[in-house]
C-alpha cells in the first residue's frame, strides 16, 4: 500500500508544473520529484551535469528549480537518448550526447534491463533482479564511452554547477572518467550502492573515499533504500566540494 501512496503522491506532484504534466502527458516521462529537496536545498545552479539521464526524469526537476541553467546530459541507450531528445527540443540550454562517461574512450557492452533505467555496462546480479522486480537482464548491445573532458573543457564549467551520476553500479567508473574536471563541480549527486547489485562493483564506502580524497565530503544522504530484513541496499549521497586549505 505504501508503495502504491508512493506513486500517487509523485504523479500528484508531477501534474502541478506543467513542463513535468506535458512531459509526462506527451512522452511518458515523470520528472523525478523524489530528488525535490536536493534541488531545493541546492539553490540556483548554472549548470547541471546529469550522468545516466535515461529520458529526461532528473533534467525535467533541474530544469523547473534552474530556468536558466544550462544542462548536459549523457545517456548511452538510443531509445532513451531519442526520448530525451523529444522531451526538451525546444529547450535550447538542453544538450544530450549518446555517451557514456568512464575512464578510458572507446565502446563496450551494455547489459540491458527489461527496465531500461536499470541497464549497466557491469553485469546484472541475480540479488538486483530479485531485489527490484522486472530488472533482469534482456539483452546486450555496445554502446559508446569516454571521459567528461571530451566533451567538455574546464571553462565549460563555472560558478554554481552540479554534477549527478545515476549509473546502476557503474558510478566509481563515472567518477574517474570525470577525474580532470571534478574539482570544477560544486556539489556530486551520486547513487550508491552498499550491496553487490551488479556484478564487480565498487560499494558505497569505496565511492565515499575516493571523493574525500578530492576533497568532497558528505552533505546529505536521500532515498535509502532497505530489503525487508532492513539491510540498506542503495541511497543517494549528496557531496560537497571543501574549500580549498589556506596557506
Amino acid at each position: 500500500m505504501s508503495i502504491l501512496l508512493g506513486k500517487a503522491g509523485k504523479l500528484a506532484r508531477v501534474l502541478q508544473v506543467p513542463l513535468w504534466r506535458r512531459s509526462l502527458r506527451q512522452h511518458r516521462v515523470a520528472a523525478s520529484v523524489e530528488h525535490e529537496s536536493v534541488l531545493k536545498l541546492l539553490g540556483i545552479l548554472d549548470l547541471v551535469v546529469d550522468i545516466g539521464a535515461n529520458r529526461g526524469q532528473f533534467s525535467l526537476l533541474a530544469r523547473h528549480y534552474n530556468p536558466t541553467a544550462r544542462i548536459i546530459s549523457f545517456e548511452p541507450l538510443p531509445s532513451p537518448a531519442q526520448t530525451y531528445r523529444s522531451v526538451f527540443a525546444s529547450d535550447e540550454r538542453v544538450t544530450l550526447f549518446q555517451s557514456a562517461i568512464g575512464p578510458e574512450q572507446g565502446n563496450v557492452p551494455i547489459h540491458i534491463s527489461a527496465r531500461d533505467d536499470s541497464s549497466s555496462l557491469l553485469p546484472i546480479s541475480e540479488l538486483q533482479a530479485q531485489t527490484f522486480s522486472g530488472t533482469a537482464e534482456v539483452g546486450r548491445t555496445s554502446v559508446a564511452v569516454a571521459p567528461l573532458s571530451v566533451f567538455l573543457q574546464a571553462d565549460d564549467i563555472v560558478n554554481r554547477s552540479l554534477l549527478k551520476i545515476d549509473v546502476q553500479g557503474f558510478e566509481y567508473e563515472a567518477l574517474q572518467g570525470c577525474e580532470s574536471l571534478l574539482n570544477r563541480f560544486t556539489t556530486i549527486f551520486c547513487e550508491c550502492s552498499f550491496v553487490e547489485l551488479y556484478s564487480g562493483q565498487q560499494l558505497a564506502p569505496a565511492v565515499i573515499s575516493w571523493l574525500a580524497s578530492r576533497g568532497y565530503l558528505i552533505k546529505g544522504i536521500y532515498n535509502a533504500h532497505y530489503n525487508p530484513d532492513g539491510l540498506a541496499i542503495q541511497a543517494d549521497f549528496l557531496f560537497e566540494r571543501q574549500p580549498a586549505p589556506v596557506g
